[in-house]
């Protein structure tokens, strides 16, 4: 199974999309500091996440939410949970 995910910081108040094949490892990674994009925006939160069979759709998935047309639609279907997140790009 593979994942997509989405991360809130609570430092800067932005979202964070990822893709992993072990969701519980890559959200320890996360919340311990051990990864680079995410380590210096602590503490964060998880929001959303999507399971795939194949990496390939994970992966297509992934980029997508992370373009200007996913982010938008991601925007959209989160609107709540973002709001009350203090989101500041809605």
């Amino acid at each position: 199974m593979y994942y997509v995910y989405i991360l809130f910081s609570k430092k800067d108040h932005q979202l964070y999309v990822g893709m992993t094949n072990s969701l519980k490892r890559r959200l320890h990674e996360h919340f311990s500091g051990k990864v680079t994009a995410t380590k210096n925006r602590l503490p964060l939160k998880f929001i959303y996440h999507e399971a795939y069979l194949k990496w390939s759709d994970a992966k297509r998935r992934e980029t997508y939410l992370k373009g200007g047309n996913g982010r938008a639609q991601l925007k959209i279907q989160l609107q709540d949970t973002l709001r009350e997140l203090g989101y500041k790009h809605l």
